[in-house]
């Protein structure tokens, strides 16, 4: 199989040759490109994020050799989350190569950032495939670079930081509830509202009823300590 112009820059932005240019194909379709000749990437995607996943710990226990598991955890999370992965496809430009539907094109899914998170996923599943282990490590930490060893030690995610929040104050954990639900069954967009027992609340949007409550419980809590 021949990569288009725009693979095959991604490609050379990857810094992997593929022997299967196949796997690449498939990595940056989306669902809203599949049909019953044309696979999209989630199982691939599913098995980025597992490859992902023993990479960032066997990085993580050799940058800090003293580390417990408690303070490695979240480290870990802010490492392996879909934030992170978005954040990395936006800095080699993955968005320019995926494959998607006219409505999902027509809707920003390039600058997605559930939809560039699922598709870095899913490279690194295209490269472990092609070039075995190694090669998904060694792109990895180049693509990571310094996060591994700049990450914070007491990085938590935006809901882990709320609840802690709350807690200190004597508060329940907050409550988060679906306030809408739009857009296609391939492209769902979510608004999640963030509520604690004291009344205070904040809303967001995502693309993912995950990354919506993250993202709610951001504003809430940046709003709070503001």
């Amino acid at each position: 199989m021949k990569l288009s112009a725009e693979l095959k820059a991604l490609e050379n932005r990857l810094g992997h040759r593929f022997g299967d240019p196949a796997l690449l194909v498939r990595a940056v379709t989306h669902s809203s490109m599949s049909s019953p000749t044309r696979s999209d990437n989630q199982r691939l995607e599913f098995l980025g994020d597992r490859v992902l996943g023993l990479v960032m710990a066997e990085a993580l226990l050799s940058a800090d050799k003293a580390a417990t598991e408690g303070q490695l955890a979240p480290r870990f999370n802010a490492l392996v989350r879909k934030e992170t992965c978005a954040e990395v496809a936006r800095e080699i430009d993955l968005g320019a190569g995926l494959k998607l539907g006219r409505s999902e094109m027509l809707s920003g899914g390039r600058r997605k950032q559930a939809l560039l998170g699922d598709a870095m996923e899913a490279v690194i599943a295209a490269v472990y495939v092609d070039g075995g282990f190694e090669a998904a490590k060694e792109l990895i930490l180049r693509l990571w670079g310094d996060r591994v060893t700049r990450v914070e030690a007491d990085a938590r995610d935006a809901k882990t930081s709320l609840q802690e929040w709350a807690q200190a104050r004597g508060l329940q954990p907050p409550k988060y509830e679906t306030v809408s639900r739009s857009g296609p069954d391939h492209a769902p967009v979510f608004t999640i509202s963030a509520t604690l027992e004291n009344g205070e609340s904040d809303q967001a949007t995502a693309g993912s009823k995950r990354l919506a409550e993250q993202a709610a419980a951001k504003v809430l809590l940046d709003r709070l300590t503001s």
